[in-house]
């Protein structure tokens, strides 16, 4: 039996702002329980809804000193869900407030006292385990802390980590004197081997150079990130790490995404069943927005963060263009007050064929997913991207751009071997982007039997998480 500890800032079903939540919380129940005791740290939040926080018992607590900022109180709670031990860290100074993260400096402080209290925890809740697997920037100290300050312990000998990267783009930076003053490492982890980054200090790059494995969340992004454009400055050492690297594409929950069984959405619906399916929760959406109720129109749906990452500046220069054409467009998402303003703006001047749902509503979603046709993912880059999974899983056809888990996901359609699962487009390009979009509204209007196996082929596909699974074991068997 190997002993894995998966280290997260969030994890659902406790906490979620992104995909990481969904990773963290999914991939441990994927994971064969006969070979494998998975147990998960986060911290331990104030806003965590009470119906969980109900359930946690309390298994003690500790200080901890924190470099230079002194002694620092470190609570463990603890609780079982769906056949996993999950493990909270408390401290009200740092984890107090209804937002997971504040301003950069304040999570740097926070997510080293994490990081270290992981470490500092394992002796004391009796449980010692073969591999820590690090999520992100924000346990990515853990490994630094581990070879720098735990391995005179025999406790901590041979304990391995992986670090995955989610998004490369967040890595945790400040400048060394203040990054030392916080975690209370030696000045030799800051050099440029290790921890520096163009003469400041890096906590991503820190868990990268000391970590024995590093993933991410699909195979083209893996070879992405060792070019300069997706980088984000670290493609030298992904390169130099490239033996240690590997790209496991995330699954979705079949359990929580499945338009058979789902109870949020208007009316169930199979493989078999899904074209009255999606025609009852497009009448329904159009209801619930206020929206001319038409059937036959083509639904076109963004359920995404408002930023310039996910495509938003393609689809503001064509957006007049996109509106002129026989289309209801829906989206749901904050952000980015720019493109926020911009779909209000266009609710506003189009009403009945745009709504703009700034905020982020689970419920919402589903409706969303199982009443669309289409699913608009223009993203600059994307690690993996869940959308389109969860987009395929209901039935509604991807129209994506060729990058990262995208391209891994999405197959284009070819309408003379009438293959594909959506359509997409190579270049980060505007009216390369219209261009594709108006391609997939011919589909769907002139040869709908085409548009219904292309539906059909997607809903077929499985994204789950036993083909992940079975990578990450034996990723955890070859350390």
């Amino acid at each position: 039996m190997k002993n894995i500890l998966f280290a997260a800032s969030e994890c659902v079903p406790f906490v979620k702002t992104g995909g990481l939540a969904d990773v963290v919380g999914a991939l441990p129940k994927s994971l064969d329980k006969e070979k494998y005791d998975v147990r998960v740290v986060i911290p331990d939040y104030t806003c965590i809804p009470q119906k969980y926080r109900s359930r946690f018992s309390y298994i003690g607590n500790f200080y901890m000193d924190l470099g230079g900022l002194g002694n620092f109180y470190v609570g463990i709670m603890t609780c079982e869900l769906d056949g996993i031990r999950y493990y909270y860290i408390d401290n009200e100074h740092f984890f107090h407030g209804e937002k997971l993260y504040s301003d950069i400096l304040w999570d740097i402080q926070k997510f080293s006292f994490f990081s270290k209290a992981v470490l500092s925890m394992l002796p004391f809740i009796g449980f010692r385990p073969d591999i820590i697997h690090c999520h992100d920037w924000q346990a990515a100290l853990i490994p630094v802390y581990l070879h720098e300050m735990f391995q005179n312990n025999p406790f901590y000998r041979g304990i391995r980590t992986v670090m995955t990267i989610h998004n490369l783009k967040f890595q945790g930076v400040w400048d060394i004197k203040t990054m030392r003053r916080f975690t209370g490492l030696p000045g030799h982890v800051f050099v440029l081997g290790r921890m520096e980054y163009k003469k400041d200090a890096n906590m991503l790059k820190g868990g990268l150079v000391y970590a024995d494995r590093i993933t991410t969340v699909s195979e083209s992004y893996a070879n992405e990130i060792r070019m300069p454009y997706y980088g984000e400055g670290l493609d030298g050492l992904l390169n130099a790490k490239a033996d240690t690297l590997s790209g496991i594409l995330n699954g979705i929950d079949y359990d929580a995404y499945n338009p058979a069984t789902d109870p949020l959405i208007a009316k169930n619906y199979d493989v078999a069943s899904f074209k009255e399916g999606k025609k009852a929760c497009k009448l329904a959406i159009q209801r619930e927005l206020g929206m001319p109720e038409d059937p036959d129109v083509m639904m076109l749906a963004m359920i995404t963060r408002l930023t310039d990452q996910k495509g938003l500046d393609l689809v503001e220069w064509v957006m007049e263009r996109l509106v002129a054409s026989h289309i209801q467009l829906v989206i749901i998402g904050t952000g980015d007050p720019r493109y926020e303003n911009l779909f209000r703006h266009y609710e506003w001047t189009h009403k009945g064929q745009v709504s703009a749902n700034i905020l982020f509503n689970e419920e919402r979603a589903h409706h969303l997913y199982a009443a669309a046709d289409a699913m608009l993912m223009p993203s600059r880059f994307e690690p993996c991207g869940l959308t389109q999974l969860i987009s395929l899983r209901y039935g509604t056809v991807p129209i994506v751009r060729e990058t990262g888990g995208l391209r891994d996901t999405v197959q284009p359609y070819n309408w003379y071997e009438q293959t594909g699962t959506g359509f997409s487009f190579a270049n980060y390009n505007a009216d390369e982007m219209l261009n594709t979009i108006f391609y997939a509204e011919q589909i769907f209007y002139d040869e709908p039997d085409a548009w219904a196996d292309m539906v059909e082929r997607g809903m077929k596909k499985d994204f789950s998480w036993n083909a992940s699974a079975k990578k990450y074991e034996a990723l955890y068997d070859s350390l």
